[in-house]
């Protein structure tokens, strides 16, 4: 049995296995506990095969395990294996899909991550969650106190600011029972500021010991938490062809719906990591904001795009050229150029 490919369906207690042989001929198809498919693939299949999963949840992990045992490792998109799924699903037929989306010459992969890249990443994941409950908290405390004729400041500092005085107003018209209902309020506000306080803190300490992310830093509109997030996404920049490949992913630049020789261009196709497109746009923002009384080439450039086109668009388009110059210093270990900026990438 001479195994060269195999496709495996991982999930949280049962994984099924399909592999092939170098004329694509079925060798082996098995369902195994999640305790004993690696031994059953490591005594089955050589060293140096390729092994293929799913993108999704601990295939990273798999995929750093598989790598110690010297397979070669694929992670596919679920969206691209999808059509090689022949009539019903069930797992067996996934780890086949799998195995067969694998054969394909053009077919598009995942990079693994590292350990330390899946760090960065849980990092960003938690802050933005607590972020989310911080905003969602802040909005109750307000759609609460309304209820008794108080309207709450816009802005979150102020809600913070607001907060004892309303407690410690006698004659706002709270009753005792809501106010000891706001006060723990206010306790839950100040635990979220604090729980994202520290990941912030904790972001900015790992950027300054990250060589690559202090590079990245650099950048027009890149902050800590931009530069820790492309380096975690990045890694070494081999994951990506060129910067194009890395902003496409990003979901920053346009969908295509052509035909008969016809290129028509939609708008940006907001496909991928929605949080390092989110955290570009917000700093392209920043700079366009700036932008007047420079005269280096990316602000000539800039300049010249928004007088043509609406704000919105040369937003977009500095965020999608920050993504391909981010993804150059990394892959490339080059410096900022200023005079180079404002070319293609």
């Amino acid at each position: 049995m001479n195994i060269i490919r195999v496709g495996v369906d991982i999930a949280k207690s049962v994984f099924h296995v399909h592999g092939v042989d170098r004329h694509d001929q079925t060798q082996w198809q098995g369902k195994y506990s999640r305790n004993k498919w690696l031994d059953a693939l490591s005594r089955k299949v050589p060293a140096g095969a390729e092994i293929g999963m799913e993108a999704c949840a601990s295939s990273h992990y798999w995929a750093r395990e598989l790598q110690k045992r010297g397979y070669c490792v694929r992670l596919i998109a679920a969206h691209f294996v999808k059509p090689y799924v022949k009539s019903n699903k069930n797992d067996r037929v996934d780890a086949e899909a799998i195995c067969e989306a694998m054969s394909r010459p053009n077919m598009r992969y995942v990079a693994p991550k590292t350990v330390a890249q899946q760090d960065i990443q849980a990092a960003h994941r938690i802050r933005e969650e607590l972020v989310g409950q911080r905003t969602a908290k802040a909005n109750q405390i307000r759609g609460l106190v309304g209820e008794y004729g108080i309207v709450a400041p816009v802005g979150i500092q102020q809600l913070r600011r607001a907060l004892p005085r309303w407690l410690e107003d006698a004659g706002n018209g709270l009753s005792d029972s809501f106010r000891v209902l706001l006060n723990g309020l206010a306790d839950d506000l100040r635990y979220l500021d604090d729980r994202i306080t520290t990941l912030t803190e904790g972001i900015t300490d790992s950027v300054n010991q990250d060589p690559v992310a202090r590079r990245l830093m650099t950048l027009r509109g890149v902050g800590p938490m931009t530069a820790s997030a492309l380096s975690g996404a990045l890694g070494d920049g081999r994951a990506f062809r060129r910067g194009r490949d890395f902003a496409a992913s990003l979901g920053l630049t346009p969908k295509q719906h052509s035909t008969g020789g016809r290129d028509r261009l939609l708008g940006i196709s907001k496909r991928g990591d929605s949080y390092i497109r989110k955290l570009l746009v917000h700093g392209a923002r920043a700079v366009l904001r700036h932008v007047d009384g420079k005269d280096d080439g990316l602000s000539r450039w800039l300049k010249g795009l928004a007088s043509r086109k609406h704000v919105n668009v040369a937003t977009v388009a500095l965020a999608n050229k920050t993504a391909r110059i981010a993804w150059a210093l990394v892959h490339n270990e080059a410096t900022y150029d200023e005079n180079l900026a404002a070319a293609c990438v």
